[in-house]
């Protein structure tokens, strides 16, 4: 068993394991530079359930991704980028980075092609689960609720999006 901190060797590729509670407990993510498997943490303009983590947790998973060199291409559990583009644009419409990678995703999706992986670059723009402190989004955010603090932005679009 594997766990935070430990390095794994796969196949002549060098993995560092990190720690990202959020969606269970004990989710971690692989790291063997530019390549992160971060299974359900993060996805393509989304992030996962917290089913069995908090919102705080999977934040600070997200800020511990974040932190990775912008050319990390992000390898996920799932293809769920056009579904979490859509609900992007439910939140901003108006935003040109996210309207331009939902016709994106669209185009590549129509003809069957994956969307994955993509850069941590990308993600910082398109992502809004990494955008909790963009003042676009805080603003959006604002005409519906007063919140001050980046975790409980973080909370509350993940709630949305349990019900989008």
């Amino acid at each position: 068993m594997v766990g935070d901190g430990d390095r794994l060797s796969i196949l002549g590729h060098d993995f560092s394991i990190f720690s990202t509670p959020g969606h269970t407990l004990g989710h971690i993510c692989y790291y063997s530079e530019p390549y992160l498997f971060c299974g359900d943490t993060m996805f393509s303009g989304g992030c996962g359930r917290l089913f069995e983590g908090t919102a705080e947790q999977m934040y600070q998973s997200f800020m511990k991704i974040n932190a990775l060199p912008e050319e990390t291409l992000i390898c996920c559990a799932h293809e769920y980028t056009l579904a979490n583009m859509k609900f992007a644009l439910s939140i901003l419409p108006d935003d040109r980075d996210i309207n331009d990678y939902y016709h994106k995703v669209n185009e590549l999706r129509a003809k069957k092609q994956k969307t994955l992986p993509v850069t941590l670059k990308n993600e910082r723009r398109i992502n809004l689960f990494l955008r909790v402190n963009d003042i676009d989004l805080i603003d959006k955010i604002n005409k519906e609720t007063n919140l001050q603090h980046s975790v409980a932005r973080f909370a509350w679009l993940r709630s949305k999006k349990d019900d989008f």
